[in-house]
């Protein structure tokens, strides 16, 4: 028999890196980043490309749509589910699992037929979910709690910077090499988590210890864009006012995000004449400003009552919606004002409900009650828009139903964070 090392050099070897690992993990850090970059991306490709895929396929607007629309109610629909696998098969398997299944459904996207696209979305947005749920759990273990906000923040912005790079090049891919290669092109992100997250499984799996230990834990309660593990039983939770106005100023957010991150592209070349790849340059100033959404409100919040910020992002909503259907000559001005609102009102619907729940089990149990709720309402705005501009012939009644949503939104919002500070 093989003679082992000298008496407590395995214990050293450990507890060495156990302390390298609690004093920061960058490889755990790296690759839930570049994972965060296959979280939203694939599912905002498509829409700079939308029309194309609407000629190709001679489908009206609220069909063509569905390709945003069907990931976003997987995000509603599955994570009850998502949640029993990141439990059953620990977070390392749960969060390459993940990825696998992003790049299985951009593969089957890229089979030619509406019917493949719908059927890859479909298993893109099941795969997303589960990384949705498994991240937070992740950092909430892995990362020093000194930096659990600021890991926490920077995957949010990497989530956005995802979209961001999928909205600004998409269109101009496509060009050169027609939407379908264009589309799948963007597997290779999804790749690459893959091979950085099986590096750190290779580096990081130690003998005898089996997956389902390892993904044990609580999402921390700083996640502000994904769902969260359900904690407790619902019914007290839905007695409480505050939940049902944070459901509903979630859900307008919700729809007026990803009707307008569905549609826009669009609205912006009709509105400025701009061909394809301009526009979704144009539009990408809506996911790459929301990059600095998650840093902003943490920093108002610290230092003045949580109304300033929340006031400030419901302005921001409001000035995107009511500017793009009053002065769309200006629409740099709304855009960037949206990118704020959409990745800041997050931070701080979150930071409400953190602060009218009394333990975690109750935080995590609104946390998905709220959301569960917001993404079915999120996922509908992408076909009405589309309907009414197909019904209409322009943007002015959809941008109506989106300013619509902002002031419900701002009026929500606002009512919540009074009841909080009660």
């Amino acid at each position: 028999m093989a003679a082992g090392p000298p008496a407590g050099m395995g214990v050293g070897r450990m507890s060495g890196r156990v302390a390298a690992r609690a004093a920061f993990p960058w490889l755990v850090v790296a690759g839930v980043l570049v994972a965060a970059l296959s979280l939203r991306g694939p599912i905002l490709s498509v829409t700079p490309v939308l029309r194309d895929i609407e000629h190709t396929y001679a489908l009206d607007a609220a069909t063509a749509s569905l390709l945003t629309t069907f990931p976003v109610l997987m995000f509603a629909a599955i994570t009850p589910i998502a949640a029993v696998v990141v439990r059953r098969a620990g977070a390392e398997i749960a969060l390459l699992a993940c990825l696998v299944a992003v790049a299985v459904g951009t593969l089957i996207r890229a089979i030619p037929g509406f019917g493949w696209m719908l059927v890859g979305m479909i298993v893109i947005g099941a795969g997303i979910t589960v990384g949705n749920v498994v991240i937070p759990v992740i950092i909430g273990r892995d990362v020093p709690p000194a930096h659990v906000a600021t890991v926490t923040a920077a995957y949010t912005a990497a989530l956005n910077a995802g979209s961001l790079a999928t909205t600004l090049a998409t269109a101009g891919i496509a060009q050169a090499t027609g939407w379908p290669l264009a589309l799948l092109l963007w597997i290779v992100l999804t790749l690459l988590g893959i091979l950085l997250w099986a590096l750190h499984l290779w580096r990081d799996r130690l003998p005898d210890v089996p997956w389902d230990e390892r993904g044990s834990g609580e999402a921390p309660l700083t996640t502000a864009t994904v769902p969260v593990v359900m904690g407790a039983r619902p019914r007290g939770i839905l007695r409480q006012p505050v939940v049902w106005l944070l459901l509903a100023a979630f859900g307008c957010q919700s729809a007026a995000y990803y009707g307008m991150s569905t549609w826009l592209p669009a609205m912006l070349g009709d509105l400025t004449g701009a061909d394809a790849t301009a526009a979704g340059a144009l539009a990408s100033l809506f996911q790459g400003v929301a990059i600095l959404g998650p840093f902003i409100v943490p920093v108002l919040a610290r230092r003045l009552p949580l109304a300033v910020p929340a006031t400030l992002i419901a302005l921001c909503w409001l000035g995107f919606a009511g500017g793009m259907l009053l002065a769309p000559e200006l629409f740099v001005l709304w855009v960037v004002l949206g990118g704020v609102a959409h990745s800041g009102g997050f931070v701080v619907i979150f930071t409400v409900m953190v602060g009218a729940s009394r333990t975690t089990a109750e935080t995590a149990t609104m946390s998905a009650v709220v959301q569960g709720g917001a993404y079915v309402v999120g996922a509908s705005s992408a076909p009405l828009l589309g309907a009414l501009h197909d019904a209409t012939g322009g943007w002015a009644a959809p941008q109506s139903v989106v300013l619509g949503l902002t002031v419900a939104f701002a009026a929500c919002l606002l009512a919540a964070v009074a009841r909080v500070r009660r």
